[in-house]
């Protein structure tokens, strides 16, 4: 029987002072995944103080060890493992696990029905009874109900409890929201969507909140019967830590999804749980509900880690982020942008959409109007959470830019917003990120536990700007900052007089798990209309940025080749768009620019001779390049260190040369050489660097 051309596979087994349930688990999954296709199996090992790690060395082969160094909890381990596993579906397993024969091969039949992300096997207790592992999402009634009447008879009546104890239920496949997770199997178009594991919860909820957010995202969370594990877990209802543990995380799940006031309410319901089985259960009974109970009353905002108490006093309260882009509208490839999201793993963080650096005036701007409509209906939006911990908010400016009163005036309204949100989000003397220039006269004055300027550009460079007040801004800026952060080796240079020791390269990153190379059926059909060979550019299509004429002589000069443009148009595109060989396809969200680069025989980045460029580090090259493909491009400074990889013109006649070179002998190295040349610049790695800088002590 053939196997179904589905992705490749990884079992991520996490293990912590697993040494006497290692072996089965290992041993079960050659029958388990009979059918299933080839898997790697990586045993991601948190610093076990038993001879785990020496038990799956001796295995043999075929078994991948990753040692974490840290007891970094499970949800760290689970994304250690998917790092690993790039381009996977990914089997999550406990080690105490057991999968009966055929199981994955089942699994990965339920993640074939459309709109399923997470499939989740029937699990069995070492009797072989069958374990109630489905649930209900977590409500203050439901948590209520299992005080009142315990959990399993509240169970019975799905408005009053959590667990699924309908046998019925257990007999059949069906969606569920969420699962508990001892075995899950995610597919790779899941983790591409829903991200990380949140690292905060270090052991129960992690699964819970993941569930619930591929929900929001999209992505079914499917029970299917055929997959069978058997369970030996347990530890949790006779250990008070693993007890307490997860009756706070409960709590703390809560008031992260649905805010402070309903997290209240929630901790209230689990505390009378808790009560009242203290009272009920005298003596060693109810030990881990007295814990619980005590937990519960002084419960930090997360909990402490093997490594260090999570809050410690020297942390700041979160981040906030001016921004130089508008998230609702502008590419979020964005280092602001990305930086951002990948710190919101650790802490909250508030992203200030950009407050602009001129009004759009007819004459002098593109689509004034149209710019002026979508600043209004950001700002109509105000502030919403597209992610757990990642707030984004869009304050009403006034764009007074010219004058000192008018700024004065424009900055006291914009921070009495942001200090408003602060407020509300707990950011009491958070650590400030400024990418646009113009924040400066809001920040200054703002409590703050440290200032990072983020200088992705030279701003004052912008042809749209005013250019002396601008300037002023950034020197303030460069003076003014705790840290500055480049990705311009040549800026930072010629600014180091004014930074000193403050200044730090940090280098622009990739979203490698969201970069990878989509196989041809899976490009979008507008591309896969377009006849080939197609030489290709995703991103912003500014005139100040983008080599229009260079462009129209890609069309002119090569007939026979389909020029493909992906992004949003500032600039002259009908003298592009009359040729029959150009195709703009407009903006294309973040989430599809990977399938639509997939298409790309050769990708180009024509960009014109000037201070903006000649300061600038396009994220764009590194998005090209972990997706493998030919690069060419106009010379820059900061493409010095890829000359190996990247074909470099420095005139028109030579761009189209190397353009024709590249779509007969391709790239100067392999698509996989190319893509493992940007491996160490994943934008997670970035995020780690930042907050190591910025949370040190400040140099003043």
């Amino acid at each position: 029987m053939s196997v179904p051309a589905w992705p490749p596979l990884a079992v991520v087994i996490v293990a912590y002072g697993s040494a006497g349930v290692i072996e089965e688990c290992l041993r079960s999954l050659g029958p388990a995944l009979t059918g299933a296709g080839p898997a790697r199996v990586i045993v991601v090992d948190n610093d076990s103080p038993d001879d785990t790690a020496d038990r799956v060395l001796a295995f043999g082969d075929g078994v991948e060890l990753i040692r974490t160094g840290r007891n970094g909890g499970f949800a760290a381990g689970v994304n250690v493992g998917i790092a690993a596993a790039e381009g996977c579906d990914v089997l999550v397993l406990n080690a105490d696990i057991r999968l009966r024969p055929g199981s994955v091969a089942a699994l990965r039949g339920a993640l074939d029905v459309p709109g399923t992300g997470i499939a989740v096997p029937r699990l069995l207790g070492a009797d072989g009874d069958t374990q109630p592992s489905l649930r209900r999402r977590p409500t203050v009634l439901r948590a209520l109900g299992e005080a009142v009447l315990g959990g399993n008879r509240a169970g019975t009546r799905a408005s009053l409890g959590e667990l699924v104890l309908d046998p019925a239920a257990y007999e059949s496949p069906g969606v569920v929201e969420w699962a508990t997770g001892a075995a899950w199997l995610i597919s790779r178009a899941c983790i591409d969507a829903t991200g990380a594991l949140d690292e905060r919860y270090f052991l129960y909820s992690e699964e819970t909140e993941y569930m619930l957010r591929a929900g929001e995202r999209g992505f079914a969370v499917r029970y299917e019967p055929a997959a069978v594990a058997v369970h030996l877990g347990g530890e949790q209802a006779t250990s008070v830590p693993l007890w307490t543990l997860a009756t706070a995380n409960r709590v703390r799940l809560h008031r992260q999804r649905h805010g402070r006031i309903r997290g209240g309410t929630m901790r209230a319901a689990v505390a009378l749980n808790e009560a009242i089985r203290a009272v009920t259960r005298p003596g060693a009974p109810g030990r881990k509900h007295r814990a619980a109970l005590r937990e519960l009353m002084t419960m930090p905002r997360w909990p402490a880690t093997p490594g260090g108490a999570q809050e410690r006093a020297d942390e700041p309260s979160g981040y906030v982020c001016f921004s130089a882009q508008d998230w609702w509208y502008h590419n979020r490839a964005h280092s602001d942008f990305q930086l951002m999201r990948h710190v919101s793993a650790r802490r909250r963080v508030l992203v200030v959409n950009s407050i602009g650096m001129r009004m759009p005036t007819p004459g002098k701007s593109t689509h004034t109007l149209r710019r002026i409509g979508r600043k209004l209906a950001s700002v109509a939006r105000f502030l919403r959470r597209p992610s757990p911990e990642f707030y984004v908010m869009s304050p009403l400016p006034l764009p007074l830019y010219g004058s000192r009163l008018g700024r004065w005036v424009n900055a006291a309204l914009v921070r009495s917003q942001v200090w408003a949100v602060c407020r509300v989000l707990g950011l009491r003397e958070p650590m400030i990120m400024v990418t646009i220039p113009t924040a400066w006269d809001v920040v200054r004055p703002m409590r703050r536990r440290g200032l990072i300027f983020n200088r992705s550009d030279r701003h004052s460079a912008f042809p749209e700007s005013d250019r002396e007040v601008i300037e002023a801004l950034e020197r303030d800026l460069l003076r003014g900052a705790d840290h500055v952060i480049y990705v311009s080796r040549a800026l930072m240079a010629e600014e180091r007089a004014l930074t000193g020791d403050r200044a730090y390269f940090l280098d622009h990153g990739v979203d490698l798990a969201h970069f990878r190379r989509r196989p041809p059926e899976h490009h979008p059909a507008d591309l896969r209309a377009i006849p080939g060979p197609r030489v290709g550019f995703f991103g912003a299509l500014d005139d100040f940025v983008v080599d229009f004429e260079l462009l129209e002589r890609i069309a002119v000069e090569m007939p026979d080749v389909s020029l493909v443009l992906v992004g949003d148009g500032n600039g002259p595109m009908d003298r592009l768009t009359r040729h029959p060989n150009v195709h703009w396809l407009g903006f294309r969200p973040y989430e599809q620019i990977p399938a639509y680069g997939s298409g790309f025989d050769v990708a180009i980045m024509p960009w014109l001779d000037n201070s903006w460029i000649r300061h600038a580090n396009p994220i764009k090259l590194k998005e090209y390049l972990a997706l493998g493909l030919p690069v060419v491009s106009t010379d820059y400074l900061e493409l010095a260190g890829y000359v190996d990889r990247v074909r470099v013109a420095a005139t028109p006649d030579l761009f189209v040369k190397a353009v024709r070179a590249s779509l007969s002998e391709g790239a100067p190295a392999s698509p996989e050489t190319l893509r493992d040349s940007v491996a160490a610049a994943d934008w997670s790695a970035r995020a780690a660097e930042l907050v190591t800088l910025a949370e040190r002590r400040s140099a003043r």
